[in-house]
């Protein structure tokens, strides 16, 4: 199964620092594979991250996530490359997508660093909800502070 998982950076302040992303892109795709799954994609801006990946049928995408999670904030701490804790947000979106599309969601997560340009997380994450017709609460989604 084709996942696209975004979630983002506890407090949504801008911690990932373009001379150290790559790095931590990187270090994810590494975990991804390291659970069994295989990377698409793995990108983001300054305050969340999108992966795009094959999800292994041995895990659910929950717990799946949470170890790229729980994985990459301790190497981001051990790395010290932020000041203070570093942590990600409670919870993540999850959407599955056919081999079909596969490309234009590598595409898409290609290019976030223009599309933020000129689209905060929210008004990217609200209408990724909206395009995907998934119905929601507003007060279940990510904590954003525009």
């Amino acid at each position: 199964m084709n996942i696209h998982a975004v979630f983002a950076v506890r407090g949504r302040q801008n911690l990932l620092a373009p001379e150290w992303r790559n790095r931590l892109f990187d270090y994810i795709g590494g975990t991804v594979r390291s659970l069994g799954g295989y990377p698409l994609m793995v990108n983001g801006y300054s305050d969340h991250i999108h992966i795009f990946f094959e999800l292994p049928p041995t895990l659910s995408a929950s717990k799946f996530i949470q170890q790229v999670k729980a994985n990459s904030s301790r190497w981001i701490n051990h790395q010290k490359l932020v000041k203070g804790k570093f942590e990600w947000q409670a919870g993540y979106g999850a959407f599955s997508n056919s081999r079909s599309q596969r490309s234009r969601v590598i595409r898409y997560i290609q290019n976030q660093e223009n599309h933020h340009a000129s689209a905060n997380f929210r008004r990217e994450y609200i209408d990724f909800l909206k395009n995907n017709e998934i119905v929601f609460d507003e007060k279940y989604l990510f904590e954003f502070y525009d």
